[in-house]
This record gives structure tokens, C-alpha cells and sequence, in this order.
């Protein structure tokens, strides 16, 4: 996931209980999908690889082996079982030099090391950047309705700014007193780092370079250098000038505050004051930087596996599950030398549940909507599957139901409680909470949504769009050992395997749990499907006006 997706990614599960589920799924097929599609052989599944050829075959069968109908786009024949998605792919080629002048020193840094520079998605063949001035402009944010404006109208034609991760609140939360600008410590959109990209485009500037510190990112280095310094993907756009600049890339915080100090300013008092109304941008007096490298840009056709079991009375309403088959595929080498990023919990571990939700359907009599079994491409280079589906989608938006989406499964056994990535506001949520309950199980809010949770998982895509999305989460207050094992599993798993090669299948997983977040999902999605209930989004959510455009389609 181009994101944190789960704050207990490795440790979501659903608690025993004493209610019936009204599914049944085998944890052994669970752990033979994972074991499968996280092997070695299918190469960290990247897309537009042999790993993703390996990939959508594999999911294709298991979904018509699972009793499912090809749902995809149309044929001469009738559906296939795959979108057809077009994205461009930009790779750096051979090796890329980046030097920072500051107090009239040079210094070398290496791509990974101290940089992680992204390849250029504008469509050029080479970036030579030469002493360019760097300006340091807070978090990156201009908010009209927040009455925040980090820019103050500087021009950033011709430069370089360094940038924050996440958004003031991140720090100030704490000790808000009369409410805090961003609405508290939950991570709003204009702290991913993928808005202030945006922002750098929209600003005409070389570059926008974002500070990587891991408390507001939510990740260490290892997965910020791991995530950007390979192949960068994008859909396909007329003009991708306006949303992407020459230069995106993040910077280690220990040189960032030796350029600050060798520029006279100190980083810390700089941060401070870019978390208030008062901040003006600083130029790093001194600071240039330069790079220069080759880039290979190329159109490449990846795919969404699609499958479908059409309703038994309103076959044009349907629910949405997904989940993305792809990951890092390979990439640098890690202490081991081990270059092949499987991504076991990230995200075969969905993708597995994906099948045998589908299987489970396939089994039970029909739903008098359609159940649609969706595993989407190239989730780890922006939402980019997801994203041409609900803006290009197979069928109509207007009367889909909800997306429900899963982004890793419980490898530790069972929890007591349920969650969602991140809270946006709408009536699906409170219809998981309400069969959760019946489950046995309570509801949870994210344990951490100063990560961004919500904006970095596929049900975003569908969001942005106006369809009613939720990102499903399990617990982190395990039946073995509490809260306090939930948090340090999910802890160590973002510390030491999330986007590393060591996301690796475990034949000691204990996939109880994720059985039992399966049967909890299944019958959320039944209820829907035998429903005339349209999930809507609360008053105050950003994505309502979206979807009530669409409103008369579903009366």
C-alpha cells in the first residue's frame, strides 16, 4: 500500500464468540492463497512483471474455481475476468547524483541513503537540476477554509522547497486549547504527502522534497526508500505537468537540520513556528541543490481481476469488495541481500480473503444484489487500480452500493473489537459496528489516524467519487494478551517488515482470527445485498455532495 494500511496490519483478527457466524471459512485455504501469491515465484508482484502475468492468472482461477462469473471488461464472447487498466511507467535509469552546497561546502548524498528521489512522472527522458535555491515553506499547506496559507505568496518558479510530512496538528494537538486548526491529531488530507506533490505542481517549483521524520510519516526510512526508488507508475494524463512537478522526493531529517544550520536557522524553531497562522516561508540562504539522471518512461496495460455473482432481483445494485494483489515487486536489497519484497500481509493476505469471501457467496443462495470480488492493481504506486475503476468504472457508480474494502489479515489469533482505516463519516460504518455486535464484538476507532489511514487504502479511490467506502480493519485487543500484544505485533510488524522483504509468509500464522474478521465482513456485505438500504455518507463529510449528484439514479 502506497500507505500505513493497517496500524495492526499483522495482527487484525476477530475474537471468539459466542454467537454463530453465518460463514464458515477454512483458515487453510486462507494460508495456502498467501503462501502462493507470496512466494518467491511470483517475484513481490509488481505490476507490469512476470510477477503480475503469475498474479492474475492465479486470481482468475481461484475465483472461477470459487464459483464466480467473469465480471471484467466486455469481449466478443461476453466478460472477461480482467480490466484492462493503462498506466505509464517511469523508471530512473543508471545511477543518480545529488549534491547539496551549504556554508560553501559540497556534499554528495546517495539515492536511498540520505534522498529517496521518486522517477518523474511528467514525461521527460532526463532531469538535470543545477544549483537550484531550496526554500523551506512549513507544511506545504494552503487551506482558504482553514484560514491557512503556508505560502504567503512566494514564487517557486526556479526552486526547491523542503517540506513537512503530515499537518500542523500532528505536534499541536496536545495542547490545543480553543480547537485546533486541523481538526486534532487524525491526519487530514493536506498532510499526505501526495497533496503537497500536487501542490508543487500547482506552484510551478522544480521540486518539492518532503522531510521524512518517522512519528508524522508513520513509517521509518527503510520504507520510505524502499517505496519510492523503484518503478513509479501513474494513469495515464493529457497533461501530468499539472499534478506532478520536475522533482518529487523525500530527505533524511539529520541533513535536513545540518543544511538548516549551515543556512543560520534552526530547523526545530522553524518547525514550531510553521505550525501557527505566523509562518513565512524561509529561504536557505547558502543551500542549492543538483541532481541529474536518466529516466525511462514507457505505456504499460496492468489489470484488475474481476469477478461477480449477479443478484437474484436488483442485478444492477451491487457491493463491492476489494482488496489489491500487488506489491513492491523487486527492489533494493535488504541487510539479508534479499531483493524480492513478497508481501505476505500486504497484501496476499486480502487478496486471499478476497477468494474465499467469494467462494463463500458462491456457495449461499444469491443476494438480491450482485456481489462484486474485485482485486486491484498498482495500489502501492498511488491507488492507481482503484482509481481508474471508480473513475472508469465497469459499471455504474451510481448504483453501487458501497466498496468494503480489506488491506491485510490477523496473523495472531483473535481480537474482541473491530476498527476501520481511519473515520469518514457515513452510515456504512455504523451498519459494521451493528453486525460486528451481533458477532460479539465492539467497535474501535483507529488507533492511530494521525497516520492518514483513510486516504492510503483502496476504498479512497471510491471516496473521492462519492461511494460510500470503508477500509476494514480487525482489533487490536487480542484474546491472547489484550491491547498492549495488539499494539506491540502491529508495532514490530510496521518497524521490521512493512514494505521489506521481510513480509513474508509464516506457516506458524494463526489464521483463526482472520476466519472469523471474514465471517464479519461476509455477512456486512449479505445484509447489503439483501437490502434496500443505500449507505450515505453523515452531514459535514466532504464526499456527500459527490454522491448526492447521483441520488435520483437510485430511487
Amino acid at each position: 500500500m502506497n500507505q500505513l494500511f493497517l496500524s495492526a496490519a499483522a495482527v487484525c483478527a476477530v475474537a471468539t464468540s459466542a454467537f454463530a457466524a453465518d460463514v464458515s471459512i477454512d483458515p487453510k485455504l486462507l494460508s495456502e492463497h498467501i503462501k502462493v501469491l507470496s512466494s518467491d515465484a511470483f517475484e513481490g508482484r509488481g505490476p507490469a512483471t512476470a510477477g503480475e502475468t503469475k498474479s492474475v492468472a492465479y486470481i482468475s482461477r481461484e475465483f472461477k474455481a470459487a464459483g464466480l462469473q467473469p465480471g471484467g471488461d466486455k469481449t466478443k464472447v461476453g466478460r472477461s475476468w480482467t480490466q484492462d487498466v493503462p498506466l505509464a511507467q517511469f523508471d530512473i535509469k543508471g545511477p543518480v547524483t545529488f549534491t547539496a552546497k551549504a556554508g560553501g561546502k559540497t556534499m554528495a548524498w546517495n539515492q536511498g541513503v540520505e534522498v529517496a528521489i521518486r522517477a518523474p512522472q511528467t514525461g521527460v527522458t532526463r532531469i538535470d537540476v543545477k544549483d537550484v535555491p531550496v526554500v523551506f515553506i512549513g507544511y506545504g499547506v494552503k487551506a482558504p477554509e482553514r484560514n491557512w496559507d503556508d505560502f504567503k505568496g512566494v514564487d517557486l518558479h526556479g526552486k526547491i522547497a523542503l517540506v513537512l510530512v503530515n499537518d500542523p496538528d500532528y505536534e499541536t494537538a496536545p495542547n490545543c486549547k480553543n480547537g485546533c486548526d486541523f481538526g486534532g491529531k487524525a491526519m487530514t488530507y493536506y498532510g499526505r504527502w501526495t497533496y503537497k506533490y500536487e501542490e508543487a505542481a500547482r506552484r510551478g517549483a522544480v521540486g518539492f522534497i518532503v522531510i521524512h521524520e518517522t512519528g508524522p510519516a508513520a513509517y521509518g526510512w527503510n520504507t520510505v526508500k524502499n517505496s519510492n526508488t523503484n518503478s513509479v507508475f501513474d494513469v495515464i494524463r493529457k497533461d501530468p505537468t499539472k499534478v506532478h512537478a520536475p522533482l518529487e522526493a523525500w530527505i533524511q531529517r539529520d541533513p535536513t537540520v545540518a543544511l538548516f544550520k549551515a543556512a543560520g536557522l534552526d530547523f526545530e524553531a522553524q518547525k514550531t513556528l510553521a505550525q501557527t497562522r505566523d509562518f513565512k516561508p524561509s529561504t536557505l540562504s547558502g543551500v542549492t541543490f543538483s541532481t541529474a539522471f536518466a529516466v525511462n518512461a514507457r505505456k504499460v496495460i496492468s489489470h484488475n481481476v474481476v469477478g461477480v455473482l449477479p443478484g437474484s432481483k436488483h442485478p444492477d445494485e451491487r457491493v463491492i469488495y476489494t482488496a489489491h494483489w500487488d506489491h513492491l515487486g523487486v527492489g533494493l536489497p535488504d541487510a539479508k541481500g534479499d531483493r524480492i519484497y513478497n508481501g505476505a500481509i500486504d497484501n496476499a493476505s486480502g487478496v486471499s480473503g478476497l477468494i474465499e469471501l467469494g467462494r463463500a457467496f458462491a456457495h449461499a443462495p444469491r443476494t438480491e444484489r450482485t456481489q462484486m470480488f474485485m482485486a486491484v492493481t498498482a495500489e502501492e504506486k498511488g491507488l492507481l487500480g482503484s482509481e481508474y475503476y471508480a473513475t472508469t468504472p465497469l459499471y455504474p457508480l451510481a448504483t453501487t452500493v458501497a466498496n468494503i474494502n480489506m488491506d491485510g489479515g490477523a496473523t495472531n489469533g483473535p481480537a474482541r473489537d473491530v476498527s476501520t482505516a481511519g473515520d469518514g463519516g457515513l452510515t456504512l460504518q455504523d451498519d459494521l459496528i451493528k453486525v460486528a455486535k451481533a458477532h460479539g464484538r465492539y467497535f474501535t476507532p483507529d488507533a492511530r489516524p494521525e497516520a492518514g489511514g483513510f486516504f492510503r487504502s483502496d476504498h479512497f479511490s471510491f471516496a473521492k467519487q462519492g461511494l460510500p467506502a470503508i477500509s476494514f480493519k480487525g482489533g487490536q485487543d487480542l484474546v491472547r494478551g489484550g491491547v498492549e500484544a495488539g499494539r506491540k505485533a502491529g508495532e514490530a510488524y510496521n518497524r521490521d517488515r512493512y514494505h521489506q522483504p521481510a513480509d513474508e509468509f509464516d506457516p506458524n500464522w494463526d489464521l483463526s482470527g482472520m476466519s472469523q474478521d471474514l465471517a464479519i465482513v461476509y455477512d456486512l456485505g449479505r445484509d447489503l445485498g439483501n437490502s434496500r438500504e443505500w449507505p450515505q455518507w453523515k452531514a459535514g463529510s466532504e464526499f456527500k455532495a459527490a454522491r448526492d449528484k447521483s441520488t435520483a439514479a437510485r430511487r
